[in-house]
């Protein structure tokens, strides 16, 4: 039996953007319900966080950068951009959540697991080198591939963004270079704006992004067709030595800050392409990273579904008065999505098939 590591931290929600703000500690209180409650808790390891050396930050984020978000922790709060706000511990625990990404990234390259699920604040695929955005400080991900490539010598890292806000900050980080495929799915149009089938990456980099931008209103059969249909051919074309997952879930349909259609079950399917395509190409090296989602019951139940696929199984029923995880289907392998995303996945595969013969 492989166990599944979890990581979090304390630190991590004292973190605040501020008092009524979507993007709150509450989040972190939901996950830890739900694995109060988990079924197959015996079967998460522990797995503690560290903080990202300055260094190891200055991979992705200009120096400049980070000394200014170091200074946040000199003020009650610093306004970075008008989503975005800092309190006195909020470096603090950016630069554990970055660390924690890389502890998450490492746990699944050394030890005979079946992934990792690293619940981290704040969030960061929003994060530009030089930029706080879209609550995001310091880019978890981002930070987690660099550290992948330059400590310890992977050729290539495979990101799968699936938060229904695309992932600017981590496209743009890797936007040159073919040692990391960036692949998203995303709702278009919406923030931050970018995402766009054409944005395939630039000079070493071309064809080594993958965007998908679908319009408001998808749902689980959208969401598993471009899985089936684009991330997973490619992925198994490009061969990952290590896949990273930005795993939002505001994209389920109770979400109030988007409008797509997603249910539960849908991130157990999206994980299972996934653990298929590690177990194929790098057995194990499967790092699940959270992002957004804001709505509370839909949070807690995404992430026990993803915990589930990470496990090998279909999701269950926790135990009473604890955050449940529906009974209904897990997502087929099959079923044709709608037209519209059928429109968008055809583009994709006009802009990406000169670079990618699987589609």
């Amino acid at each position: 039996m492989q166990r599944v590591a979890i990581l979090r931290d304390p630190l991590f929600r004292r973190h605040s953007n501020g008092p009524g703000h979507p993007e709150s500690p509450a989040r972190l209180a939901v996950l830890e319900a739900m694995l109060e409650g988990f079924p197959r808790r015996h079967e998460l390891q522990e797995l503690p966080a560290r903080d990202a050396a300055f260094e190891e930050l200055a991979r992705v984020h200009a120096p400049a950068y980070i000394r200014r978000i170091e200074a946040t922790s000199r003020q009650d709060r610093t306004v970075l951009d008008p989503d975005t706000s800092a309190n006195r511990d909020s470096y603090a625990a950016a630069r554990r959540a970055a660390g924690g990404a890389i502890a998450a990234a490492e746990a699944v390259l050394d030890r005979p697991l079946g992934g990792s699920f690293a619940f981290l604040r704040p969030p960061g695929h929003h994060a530009e080198a030089d930029r706080a955005m879209g609550f995001c400080l310091f880019n978890n991900v981002a930070v987690a591939a660099a550290h992948a490539l330059e400590a310890r010598g992977l050729e290539r890292v495979l990101i799968v963004d699936w938060d229904v806000h695309h992932g600017n900050g981590t496209m743009h980080s890797f936007y040159d270079s073919s040692r990391v495929l960036y692949m998203s799915v995303h709702q278009y149009p919406h923030y931050p704006g970018t995402g766009r089938v054409e944005e395939i990456g630039r000079g070493e980099g071309r064809g080594y992004t993958v965007n998908v931008p679908l319009p408001g209103g998808q749902e689980d059969r959208d969401y598993l067709a471009v899985f089936r249909e684009v991330f997973v051919p490619i992925g198994r074309e490009y061969r990952p030595q290590l896949i990273l997952v930005s795993a939002g879930f505001d994209t389920h349909r109770n979400d109030p800050l988007a409008g797509m259609r997603v249910e539960s079950p849908c991130f157990a399917g999206m994980t299972g392409f996934l653990r298929e395509l590690a177990t194929e190409s790098c057995p194990g090296a499967l790092a699940v990273m959270l992002e957004g989602g804001y709505d509370p019951e839909a949070l807690g139940q995404g992430a026990a579904a993803v915990l589930e696929a990470l496990l090998g199984a279909g999701p269950g029923t926790a135990a009473p008065g604890a955050v449940k995880v529906p009974q209904s289907r897990v997502p087929a392998d099959q079923g044709l999505p709608g037209e519209a995303t059928a429109r968008v996945i055809g583009a994709v595969r006009q802009a990406l098939s000169p670079f990618w013969s699987s589609i």
